[in-house]
């Protein structure tokens, strides 16, 4: 009996294994910074990106013009110790515009993509969970979806629309979510197969706890990477319709219109200030999206545990 009493301890003491799992998710994490602070490109980009976006916030802080303001006495003016960017053809301010703008622009992509990551996600969940028949009616809408010219089909429904955010956001979303459906499909076709999701359901666990609470918590990783890289490209395809005039409408600012504005040859023979900012802003954002996207690709590859 008394080296049954001694044995009792060890055995109902489970603090040990928790406390491993503790270090091992903390461990986990180390190696996925460190990995990710390696990338210099990413580092650059991640640092673009916090400068670029507390700029448009506080950009009432940085700028003391407004960005509708008209000042026909100063069209057109180069850059200056007044106007950092120069003036428009109606005299605004192009750096206000352009901070004001970068608002429209970066919550057109980060709205959109939420959208985006959010119908895909729940689209490749079902179907890569269950399988079999719904499996193939999800996957083969999605197939004739991502058939169609995407640009041509934004465009058209564009044009039968009212052009405003509310309509971009909602047209990039839609005609957006396909290819974060067949990621995260995936995905799950492969982690359902895991040892705990087996586990999971032996303990007679609900599908959707463990859809949402085992196996899309291990999917993040790739899910966070296309997110992150489709930012920029949703950017350029609202750069692209404004510029068309079916985008955001002026005289609300977007990186867009901005460049419908300057698109005379007159201008940018005269005013090559006018189209270059807008454009160099599209540039740096895009580029610094696809930097980080790289970087959290690489971080978040299961291989970089074994490196």
């Amino acid at each position: 009996m008394s080296q049954v009493h001694h044995q009792l301890p060890t055995a109902q003491t489970p603090a040990a294994p928790e406390a491993v799992t503790i270090g091992e998710r903390r461990s986990l994490w180390s190696i996925m910074l460190a990995k990710f602070f390696q990338n210099k490109l990413a580092v650059v980009g991640l640092v673009c990106l916090v400068i670029i976006i507390l700029a448009v916030i506080f950009a009432p802080y940085l700028t003391p013009y407004e960005p509708h303001k008209q000042d026909l006495a100063n069209r057109l003016q180069p850059p200056s110790k007044e106007h950092l960017m120069g003036t428009d053809h109606v005299g605004r301010d192009i750096f206000t515009r352009v901070l004001y703008g970068g608002r429209v622009s970066l919550m057109v992509g980060f709205s959109a993509m939420a959208i985006m990551i959010t119908i895909g996600t729940l689209v490749g969940a079902i179907a890569g969970y269950y399988g079999g028949r719904i499996d193939a009616i999800l996957m083969r809408t999605v197939d004739v979806l991502i058939s169609f010219p995407s640009i041509f089909l934004l465009i058209t429904l564009v044009a039968f629309l009212q052009p405003g955010l509310t309509t971009i956001i909602f047209v990039l979303a839609v005609f957006g979510w396909m290819g974060t459906a067949r990621l995260v499909r995936g995905e799950f076709l492969t982690l359902k197969q895991r040892e705990f999701v087996l586990a999971a359901r032996t303990t007679g666990m609900s599908n959707l706890r463990i859809i949402f609470t085992q196996i899309l918590p291990n999917a993040m990783g790739p899910i966070i990477v296309a997110a992150t890289l489709g930012v920029g490209s949703i950017i350029i395809t609202e750069s692209t319709l404004s510029f068309l005039g079916l985008g955001v409408q002026p005289p609300t600012p977007s990186w867009g219109n901005m460049l419908t504005d300057a698109q005379s040859v007159t201008i940018f023979r005269t005013a090559w200030w006018y189209p270059t900012f807008p454009g160099l802003m599209i540039l740096m954002t895009v580029l610094a999206f696809n930097f980080v996207g790289d970087g959290l690709r690489d971080a978040l590859d299961p291989r970089v545990i074994e490196k």
